[in-house]
C-alpha cells in the first residue's frame, strides 16, 4: 500500500523535482516506510511506501529490465505470484518479489489492457518511455483512489487531493456541481471533486496520454454489472450456499497474502464476523480483531463481537467511543481533503487507529451489503409497490411522529417511506437516502454557489446501463457504483491511511462478486429477510444470533449527540458569522435545521453532519 503521485509535462521539459517531492511527502501517512522518485524525460513518478509485500526489496518506483517502463502503485495485486510465474515463463527477469514490479512486465506483454489480468485493489501510474505514454488505471470497483488535474501545461495526479494542492497555481474554486451532488449524497461522486480544477479517475477506467499529441483519453475497461434475468444462476439455495462459502474462503485466503500480520475490523454483524471466521481458519497464526463500542446500548456491538472473538480465539481489542467531535472532526477534515458527510467516519477512523497499533493490514466487510442485499432500503423497494398508495395517504399523520435518538428509529423509516413510496423505482430508492432535497437546497445554497446538475441524473445513467437485469439487482448496482465507491470506500481509505493502515475488502474480490451479481433477487432480499444466501452460507461458522441477527456497522448515535454534548459545537461550526464568511449557505436556513433537530421534530442528523463536515473542510482547504 502506498501513496503515489506524478507530473507529466506536454512541452517536453523536465518536471519540477522539488514540486514532485513536496507532493510525494504530503502523502507520508500513506507510506511511512520509504520514499522514491523517478524522472524520465517529461515524466516524473513518485511514491511513499507502506511495506507489506517484499518488505526489503519492493520500494517504488519500479521498472522493467531496461528501465523503459516505470510504475508506481497504491494497492495490492493478489494474483501476483501466478502472474510472476507466467512472466518468467515468457522470458522476463524480475529483480524483486514485489507485486508492483509485475505490472511493468505485464504492460510489456499486453499494453494498457494488462489491467484485465489483475485480481486486486489498485490505483497505478505507468510511464512508457519508448512510446512517450502515461497510463493511469483504477481497479474495477474503485477501492483505491486516484485524482488528476490537467492545467498549466502538465498533467498532475495523486492518491489524494492534498498532494495536488502543493502546486501553487492550483485553483481552490469549489465546483458548484460537485457541491450540489454533495448536498444530495453527503459525498462527492466521481468524476467530480469538490474543486473545479481536479477530477477523479472513475472505477474500472484507464487514462492514457501521449504528451504533445493531443488530450488525455479516458476509457472504461471493466464494468461489474448484474447478470440479465435470463443468465441468473438457477441452482438450489443449498448448492449456491456451498459455492459461496468456498468462494469467500478463497477470497480471504488471497487477501491474507502479506509479509506482515493481517487483522480484521469486527463490527459484530454477519459480514465482518464471517471474515473473522475465515481469517482465523485460513491464517497460520492467531488473528487480531478490532471493535468499536458505545455507551449507548442500541449502538454498542462489543458483546456480539466478543462471541466471534471467543469462538475463534482471536487476539481481540476494543475501544469505547465517546463524543469528542471538536477534536475528531478537525482531524477528519485534514484526513478527508474533500468533504464527506458520513458520520460513521468517526468510528472507522478510531478503529483504524486502534488496529494500527497492532498490525499493518486489516480485512473489512465493505461491499457485502451492496452485493448481497443488506440494506433496509432494499426491503422498502420490495414493499413500495404494495404499500405505496396507503403510505402516501397516511403521510400527514406520519409526519407528526416525534423523532427519537435511537439507531434509525421506526418513525424515521416511516417518514422516509411515506415520502417516497409512490415514486418510480429509482427515484424512490434515492428518496429513502436523499440528504437534502432540491427544494431545500434552493433555500439553503446562496444563488452564486448553485449548480445546474440534477444529482439523480448520475443515478439514472448508471441505472439505464442495467436494463434487462432484475429490479432489485439494478438498484443494488446503483449503490455499488456510487454510494459504495464515493462514500464507504472513500471513508475507509482515508480513515485507515491516516494511520498508515491498509484495509482489504474480500467481498469486492471478483471471485465473490461474480457470483453475487448472478444471484436472483429472492436469494438476496425476500420480504423482510436480507442477505439470505450470504447468511445461509456462513451460518455454520457463526453463532446463531450473529448469522441471523440484525445488520450492524460502525455507525454512531449522531442524532442523540447533536441534541446533547455536540449541540454547542455544531452551533459554533455552523454559526451565522462563520457561514457568512464562507459564503455558501443561508444562515437562517441552517439555523432552522438546527432548531428542528434539537426540538425533536425530525431527525436531521445526516444533513447537519454534512454541513458540519463541509464547514470544517472549508476552514482547512477552502479558498
Amino acid at each position: 500500500m502506498c501513496g503515489i503521485c506524478g507530473l507529466v509535462r506536454d512541452d517536453g521539459g523536465s518536471p519540477d523535482r522539488a514540486l514532485l517531492e513536496a507532493m510525494r511527502d504530503t502523502l507520508v501517512h500513506r507510506g511511512p516506510d520509504s520514499a522514491g522518485l523517478a524522472l524520465d524525460g517529461p515524466a516524473g513518478l513518485a511514491a511513499r511506501r507502506l511495506a507489506v509485500i517484499d518488505v526489503e526489496g519492493g520500494d517504488q518506483p519500479l521498472a522493467n529490465e531496461d528501465g523503459t517502463v516505470t510504475v508506481v502503485q497504491n494497492g495490492e495485486i493478489y494474483n501476483y505470484r501466478e502472474l510472476r510465474r507466467w512472466l518468467a515463463g515468457r522470458g522476463h527477469s524480475l529483480r524483486t518479489r514485489s507485486d508492483t514490479e509485475v505490472l511493468a512486465h505485464l504492460y510489456e506483454e499486453d499494453g494498457p489492457s494488462f489491467v484485465l489480468r489483475l485480481r486486486g485493489m489498485f490505483a497505478l501510474a505507468l510511464w512508457d518511455a519508448r512510446r512517450g505514454r502515461l497510463v493511469l488505471a483504477r481497479d474495477r470497483f474503485g477501492i483505491k483512489p486516484l485524482f488528476y488535474a490537467r492545467a498549466r501545461g502538465a498533467l498532475a495526479f495523486a492518491s489524494e487531493l492534498k498532494a495536488l494542492l502543493r502546486e501553487s497555481g492550483f485553483s481552490r474554486e469549489v465546483d458548484p456541481e460537485a457541491l450540489r451532488a454533495y448536498l444530495a449524497f453527503n459525498s462527492v461522486p466521481a468524476p467530480y471533486t469538490i474543486f473545479r480544477e481536479a477530477r477523479k479517475l472513475p472505477p474500472g477506467h484507464l487514462l492514457t496520454w501521449e504528451p504533445g499529441r493531443g488530450e488525455p483519453r479516458l476509457e472504461r475497461y471493466a464494468r461489474p454489472a448484474p447478470a440479465p434475468v435470463g443468465a441468473l444462476r438457477t441452482e438450489s439455495e443449498a448448492e449456491l450456499a456451498v459455492e459461496l462459502r468456498a468462494r469467500l474462503a478463497d477470497s480471504v485466503r488471497a487477501h491474507l497474502v502479506a509479509d506482515v500480520p493481517v487483522g480484521v475490523l469486527l463490527s459484530g454483524g454477519v459480514d465482518s464476523s464471517a471474515l473473522a471466521a475465515f481469517a482465523a481458519t485460513e491464517s497460520p497464526g492467531r488473528v487480531s480483531t478490532f471493535t468499536i463500542g458505545f455507551e449507548e446500548s442500541s449502538f454498542d456491538e462489543r458483546g456480539r463481537a466478543r462471541l466471534v472473538a471467543e469462538r475463534y480465539g482471536t487476539d481481540h481489542h476494543e475501544l469505547v467511543l465517546r463524543p469528542d467531535a471538536a477534536t475528531l472532526l478537525g482531524e477528519l477534515a485534514v484526513a478527508f481533503d474533500e468533504p464527506l458527510g458520513d458520520s460513521s467516519a468517526i468510528p472507522t477512523y478510531l478503529v483504524s487507529r486502534l488496529a494500527a497499533g497492532h498490525v499493518k493490514v486489516v480485512l473489512s466487510g465493505e461491499g457485502a451489503d451492496e452485493l448481497f442485499g443488506g440494506y433496509f432500503t432494499y426491503v422498502a423497494d420490495g414493499l413500495a409497490p404494495w404499500l405505496g398508495p396507503a403510505a402516501r395517504a397516511a403521510r400527514p399523520l406520519v409526519e407528526l411522529l416525534p423523532s427519537s435518538s435511537r439507531r434509525v428509529g421506526p418513525e424515521y423509516m416511516a417518514k422516509r417511506f411515506a415520502r417516497a413510496a409512490h415514486l418510480p423505482p429509482l427515484e424512490r430508492h434515492h428518496g429513502w437516502k436523499e440528504i437534502l432535497s432540491p427544494e431545500l437546497q434552493a433555500e439553503l445554497v446562496l444563488p452564486a454557489r448553485r449548480g445546474s446538475l440534477d444529482p439523480v441524473d448520475l443515478l439514472r445513467v448508471r441505472y439505464a446501463e442495467t436494463e434487462g437485469a432484475a429490479p432489485l439487482a439494478r438498484l443494488q448496482d446503483v449503490d455499488l457504483g456510487l454510494y459504495l465507491v464515493d462514500d464507504l470506500l472513500v471513508k475507509t481509505d482515508r480513515a485507515s491511511m491516516a494511520h498508515s493502515l491498509e484495509v482489504r475488502v474480500p467481498y469486492l474480490d471478483t471471485v465473490v462478486a461474480d457470483l453475487a451479481l448472478a444471484l436472483p433477487d429472492r436469494l438476496k432480499v425476500h420480504g423482510l429477510a436480507k442477505k439470505r444466501l450470504l447468511r445461509r452460507a456462513v451460518e455454520p461458522l457463526l453463532p446463531r444470533e450473529i448469522a441471523r441477527g440484525a445488520k450492524r456497522g460502525f455507525s454512531i448515535p449522531a442524532a442523540a449527540w447533536l441534541r446533547g454534548e455536540l449541540e454547542p459545537f455544531a452551533r459554533d461550526v455552523l454559526s451565522r458569522s462563520r457561514l457568512e464568511r464562507q459564503g455558501f449557505f443561508q444562515p437562517g436556513t441552517v439555523e432552522g435545521l438546527l432548531a428542528r433537530h434539537a426540538a425533536g421534530e425530525e431527525d436531521l442528523s445526516r444533513p447537519l453532519w454534512g454541513l458540519l463536515s463541509f464547514s470544517l473542510w472549508h476552514e482547512r482547504y477552502g479558498s
